[in-house]
């Protein structure tokens, strides 16, 4: 997942969103799974699905938030062996995220491998991953979803990705506010109006359609789209009320974000929207007595379990000696956010476990040629 220019300052540092590595080897089973035998999965988007493509930058230590996901404590809490050895897996999280949960319901173990991570001239037969931590349709820092499914058609057309392979895959695309950072790559950087605001937020949603109707195009039969989720939930958001309150203006835009989209999808064939908004608030900003039953299972449920100790620190940074700079939570399942943006893994199994049943729905439709 971003008047006069005071105004649409605030808005964009309000939206500021900061952008894993568990193999995917093995075959589906039907355990767990939906009755269709979808044997591949193409992950598109960014640090919600990312499970490795951003690099790991040298000399081990984190040098930025966007490198942090290969430092401990980010993913260390399990490795493809099953140990709880501290072993970073490239993941914005304490273990697995959305993409991995969505794979376990397709009957894979974990998402499919991340494209960086693979030889040139293969893909897994579990499909595999393009999404990158920090991406969006317009900011450029990394591969943008354009970009992704780019590369995408590249292998398509080289046939390492077979016409096969396509006739039984799912597309998951994660494109969670990157677009409306601070300092995101926009051409109209004084916007100075709501309507320019609307039209900035229907051009991100229009890109996004855009991609899933290439998708489809390509021969992907069945497409998963997220919405935003409430990102004035995020700790980032609510620390400046000591994690107590929601940021209203951030979740109105995520809100303005998804009618977009929600009307651009329109009753589009073959397409779903995961609405993540929902499952998010339910969960964490509900009003008493309501929510879900899983908004019981966590502490606090606006707050960080890794949180860095300055305002311009973040989660896993290090002083020059190797020490610290952040303060980690005993038990990250107690709480939903890992960091200040992203859920724990037991934040994302609460999430997928409400959007199970509907996805598996959409999932055992037949196909609409």
């Amino acid at each position: 997942m971003k008047l006069g220019p005071a105004v649409v300052c605030l808005l964009l540092v309000v939206l500021l969103f900061d952008a894993a590595r568990v193999e995917a080897r093995g075959t589906p089973s039907a355990k767990e799974s939906s009755k269709n035998q979808w044997t591949s999965m193409f992950v598109f988007g960014d640090d919600f699905a990312d499970n490795g493509n951003l690099p790991k930058l040298p000399g081990g230590q984190p040098q930025s938030d966007l490198s942090r996901q290969w430092s401990y404590p980010y993913g260390s809490y399990i490795n493809s062996r099953g140990s709880a050895a501290a072993v970073p897996t490239g993941r914005f999280s304490n273990n697995r995220i959305q993409s991995d949960f969505i794979a376990r319901i397709l009957g894979f173990n974990a998402a499919p491998p991340a494209y960086m991570h693979t030889l040139d001239q293969s893909c897994d037969p579990t499909g595999m991953t393009f999404a990158s931590g920090g991406a969006g349709v317009f900011q450029k820092k990394v591969p943008t979803l354009a970009a992704q499914v780019k590369s995408f058609t590249r292998l398509i057309n080289s046939g390492i990705i077979s016409k096969d392979q396509l006739r039984h895959s799912v597309a998951l695309v994660a494109i969670s506010g990157n677009d409306y950072m601070s300092g995101a790559d926009v051409k109209n950087s004084f916007l100075s109006s709501f309507d320019d605001i609307d039209t900035y937020i229907g051009n991100v949603t229009t890109e996004i359609v855009k991609n899933v109707v290439q998708l489809q195009k390509l021969g992907v039969k069945k497409v998963l789209v997220n919405n935003m989720h409430p990102i004035g939930c995020t700790p980032m958001r609510t620390s400046t009320n000591n994690y107590t309150t929601c940021d209203l203006l951030a979740n109105y835009a995520a809100s303005v974000h998804n009618k977009n989209l929600k009307q651009l999808m329109g009753k589009k064939n073959n397409a779903y929207m995961l609405d993540l908004y929902t499952a998010f608030t339910d969960i964490i900003n509900h009003a008493p007595g309501e929510g879900s039953d899983q908004s019981n299972m966590f502490n606090n449920n606006l707050a960080p379990c890794c949180e860095g100790f300055y305002d311009t620190g973040f989660c896993g940074q290090q002083d020059d000696t190797g020490e610290p700079l952040y303060e980690l939570c005993e038990n990250p399942n107690q709480l939903f956010y890992w960091d200040e943006v992203h859920p724990t893994h037991a934040g994302w199994k609460a999430v997928m476990k409400a959007l199970e049943q509907p996805l598996k729905e959409f999932l055992d439709r037949a196909y609409v040629p």
